[in-house]
């Protein structure tokens, strides 16, 4: 529904001293709101309330002089739409402190750069002073900790060493690293099984240098954050007026009316959504100020991050384990405590039993997903029970078990009508192309003479037969039930035996780290946020104008412009009736040269931008 507002300026005739009077009306259609200003005739002095938009101002620019007297402020009235957390924004009472709230220029580095160089500089020469004071050098400790140049270099180290990380398999036993990382064949031509020891590259997100550069950039961010952000929130919530032309000059965009009052600029600013303060013939207003917030929130997100991150290194247990289908372990003969903070659980004492293992296979017959039926049991009843697969864990009592590798573990055969035998297979080549074997001998002259049957596997589905010459022979099914005949021996296979391959984690630090990406993702969003300030100053009939935005600059001076457009001219500024109601398909402007004159002139209505 269309919002409509419209004010009322009678003229001063007959009025001494600053009168005020503001009153409101909502009628059932939508919000109308109707406010008066009075002046009094020779001071320019103004009460506004802001609300609407109006049309219809003929801009001109020109130049001020800097020699022009300057009208006396008095009390702030602070004008707002809705509520206003007053106590939150402070009034800067010094031109001093007006002009370095709004030079951009100057930052809270620089103020702190001047701050550490006068406190180094002797008190007869200006030359550095040797006598150094605790405050002297914490501020120097804190400008070195809040370089940019630092910071980056930590990062890009982070980075590097989570990249090696993710290259070098972690957590492993040294005989994995002998095997992988052989002295003749070193990877990139420098990492071998020695050099992974000797630096601790297989436990790199809990040695100390990575610890230590998560520590030295937690506290470069607080730094920064003491030094640089805090300082500029400081400033950003003070509402401030400028006093002088000549400050106008030196913001991002500024202009002059002729002929435009403060209030019809109020108004304009109000129905954008601009917080609005006046005093006298001055006015500051701004909008989103949350956006200055926002690298405060990033700061706090990424401390949280790496505090989880130094919770999980140091306070966590990991460890991994190869368990047959059937077969069961205790969760605290598998996990390992990270550091010195890991403290053990009662989920220890409990057992993990493998009820069942199986494979998905592609049309192709190749792996697809590879999934175990998994049971959580005290000694005495079973507490919990999921099947699991990769990207599917089980979680329990903070306690995760991730699914992560497969094997075959033996292969069930009956030999001439026997019982079920389980034949141990042991792995011949690893990785995505697994092959997997056992050996049968035949009588105790094939056991002495190394002579027998080899029976080969790559997953679950088939088997295949080599005589002890090495001819193949045939390819089985298990459960098939079909027996096939070997240097004289009938071989019926019953199953194929897998091992599920688990990971098993816990990890206190989780939910900080989610915690901390969450902050990291809501300000991100809110940092696109603009803080944009405009001031304006009333100069006799002339309306001078300034603004700055810290982001979206070009939106921003196009925003004001549509803005200045729509202040309405007064061809009688003291003597002039205007009333102006507006919406959002248009604004009307009405005019009448005095307040006992009922005539009423209406402007042709125009499309609002």
């Amino acid at each position: 529904m269309a919002s409509v507002v419209k004010w009322h300026v009678p003229p001063a005739s007959g009025v001494s001293g600053l009168g005020r009077r503001l009153s409101s009306d909502f009628s059932s259609v939508g919000r109308e709101a109707q406010l008066n200003f009075l002046s009094c005739r020779g001071c320019n002095h103004l009460l506004p309330r802001v609300s609407a938009a109006a049309k219809g101002n003929v801009r001109q620019k020109q130049n001020r002089s800097s020699n022009s007297s300057e009208p006396k402020i008095k009390s702030p009235v602070i004008v707002a739409p809705g509520p206003i957390s007053a106590p939150s924004l402070t009034e800067l009472s010094s031109e001093d402190e007006v002009q370095s709230a709004v030079d951009s220029s100057v930052s809270a580095q620089n103020l702190e750069s001047r701050r550490l160089s006068s406190s180094q500089s002797s008190s007869s020469g200006g030359g550095p002073s040797w006598n150094l004071t605790p405050r002297s050098v914490g501020r120097r400790v804190l400008r070195e900790l809040s370089s940019l140049q630092l910071a980056i270099g930590e990062l890009f180290a982070i980075a590097g060493l989570s990249a090696l990380g993710t290259i070098i398999e972690q957590n492993e036993a040294p005989q994995f690293y002998f095997e992988s990382y052989p002295e003749d064949k070193p990877l990139f031509g420098f990492l071998t099984w020695r050099t992974i020891l000797d630096f601790d590259l297989n436990h790199i997100y809990s040695s100390w240098y990575y610890l230590g550069l998560l520590l030295l950039l937690a506290a470069s961010l607080m730094a920064c954050t003491s030094t640089r952000q805090l300082p500029l929130v400081k400033v950003a919530r003070r509402w401030s007026f400028m006093k002088s032309t000549s400050s106008y000059k030196k913001l991002q965009i500024s202009d002059t009316l002729e002929k435009a009052k403060l209030s019809d600029l109020a108004t304009l600013l109000m129905a954008e959504g601009f917080e609005v303060f006046a005093r006298g013939p001055a006015l500051y207003a701004f909008r989103g100020l949350a956006g200055r917030y926002a690298p405060i929130g990033v700061h706090l997100a990424l401390l949280l991050i790496m505090a989880g991150a130094t919770l999980s290194a140091i306070g966590g247990y990991h460890g991994t384990v190869m368990v047959p289908q059937g077969l069961s372990f205790q969760i605290g003969d598998v996990l390992q405590p990270n550091g010195i903070l890991a403290t053990p659980s009662p989920v220890m004492n409990l057992q993990i039993h493998i009820d069942k293992f199986y494979i998905d296979y592609r049309p192709t017959g190749e792996v697809s997903q590879f999934h175990s039926d998994l049971s959580v049991a005290t000694r005495k009843e079973q507490v919990y029970k999921k099947s699991i697969a990769v990207n599917d864990p089980l979680r329990y009592d903070g306690l995760t078990m991730y699914q992560t590798d497969w094997a075959i573990s033996a292969v069930q055969v009956r030999i001439d009508g026997s019982d079920p035998v389980n034949l141990v297979m042991a792995a011949l080549e690893k990785g995505d192309k697994k092959l997997y074997g056992t050996f049968l001998p035949l009588g105790e002259e094939g056991l002495a003479k190394a002579k027998g049957i080899s029976i080969l596997a790559r997953d679950l589905q088939s088997v295949v037969f080599y005589d002890q010459e090495g001819k193949f022979v045939g390819v089985r099914r298990p459960g098939s039930g079909r027996p096939i005949e070997v240097d004289g021996t009938s071989i019926v296979v019953d199953d194929v035996i897998g091992s599920s391959g688990l990971e098993l984690k816990m990890d206190p630090g989780v939910p900080v780290v989610y915690a901390g990406f969450g902050i990291l993702m809501l300000t991100t969003c809110i940092s696109y946020l603009s803080h944009s300030q405009i001031w304006a100053l009333q100069e006799g009939t002339n309306l001078v104008v300034g603004g700055k935005s810290n982001r979206a600059k070009v939106e921003f001076e196009i925003e004001l412009n549509k803005i200045l457009d729509l202040v309405p001219e007064l061809t009688n500024f003291e003597n002039e009736n205007v009333l102006v109601s507006a919406s959002n398909s248009g604004v009307t402007i009405a005019r009448s040269p005095s307040a006992t004159n009922n005539f009423t002139e209406k402007a042709e209505k125009q499309p609002v931008d």
